[in-house]
């Protein structure tokens, strides 16, 4: 399942695709692997750029770093504990440009591909938002939400993130009155109709262990 993104849209872009936008009071930073700007309503039920953790973290876990959960889903997000809550009360989108999947070898390593509109448009991804508490410290986090394979995506796994269509907005965000079921419609498997690419990643050379997170990469 998807494991990697690129989200390198400036707040300009982001705001351009997502009218109306309450613009955020600092400037918001994506870092590799760790952090990625959700679209969310606020209290005043306007949309709004939030900077989120990916993963959930289990249940009184103090330590946020190392996630249990990466994913939900589309199939039983409304009926499991851990993610139900979340589903009817903090949903968010997220923005990317490319996504990746990872395509499991028989030697048991991991091809990874890269998917990428032909048009250059950006694609909205259905995500769940927890809060993480530790006593006074809190943490935004969010997780992506995952429907079965396209027929592109599925010659390497049986699984890709929900992609929400523009007239989805509204009903995945809650500003579209609606019930539960109504809101889970939209989490339907998207047929990209020969408009993406995919394509083998590049190796990239591994970071010495040694060496802390710069966060100045723009791959997640």
């Amino acid at each position: 399942m998807c494991g990697k993104f690129t989200q390198l849209s400036s707040w300009q872009n982001v705001h351009a695709f997502s009218q109306p936008l309450v613009e955020p009071d600092s400037e918001v930073v994506s870092t590799p692997m760790r952090f990625a700007n959700i679209i969310r309503l606020n209290e005043n039920g306007e949309r709004e750029v939030v900077s989120m953790r990916w993963g959930f973290a289990a249940k009184g876990d103090k330590n946020p770093s190392r996630p249990k959960h990466m994913h939900a889903r589309s199939e039983t997000i409304d009926r499991l504990p851990t993610f139900a809550d979340a589903f009817r009360h903090r949903r968010g989108i997220l923005i990317v440009h490319t996504f990746n999947e990872g395509e499991q070898l028989p030697n048991g390593k991991t091809k990874q591909w890269v998917i990428t509109p032909n048009d250059g448009k950006p694609i909205a991804i259905a995500v769940i938002c927890e809060k993480w508490t530790n006593g006074d410290e809190t943490l935004d986090t969010f997780i992506q939400v995952t429907t079965p394979a396209n027929a592109l995506i599925s010659k390497i796994t049986d699984r890709m993130p929900a992609i929400l269509q523009p007239e989805d907005w509204e009903a995945w965000l809650g500003e579209k009155q609606g019930g539960p079921a109504d809101v889970k419609s939209v989490l339907r498997t998207f047929e990209d109709g020969g408009g993406w690419t995919m394509t083998e990643q590049a190796p990239t050379r591994k970071a010495s262990k040694s060496k802390k997170d710069d966060g100045q990469a723009g791959l997640f």
